[in-house]
């Protein structure tokens, strides 16, 4: 195997929003570094099952429901 082909793995800790953290090994930063993160499966609505709002840009759902309304799901 070729030398110095592949980042350096190394030991971070990640802080979720709750303050909680854990270690993990990343390519990110430096050995030691701190990744704190903005969005994480506690608080995101992918993971939480929070509210969905689909926005309707330039008519594009409404062309889609005029023209794949009449069908139903069996």
């Amino acid at each position: 195997m070729k030398q110095d082909t592949h980042p350096d793995y190394h030991f971070i800790t990640v802080v979720m929003t709750d303050g909680t953290s854990y270690q993990t090994k990343s390519t990110y930063g430096k050995p030691g570094d701190t990744l704190n993160l903005d969005i994480d499966p506690k608080t995101h609505p992918a993971w939480t099952g929070g509210g969905h709002q689909m926005l309707d840009r330039a008519g594009r759902v409404s062309r889609f429901n005029a023209k794949f309304g009449a069908f139903t799901r069996k």
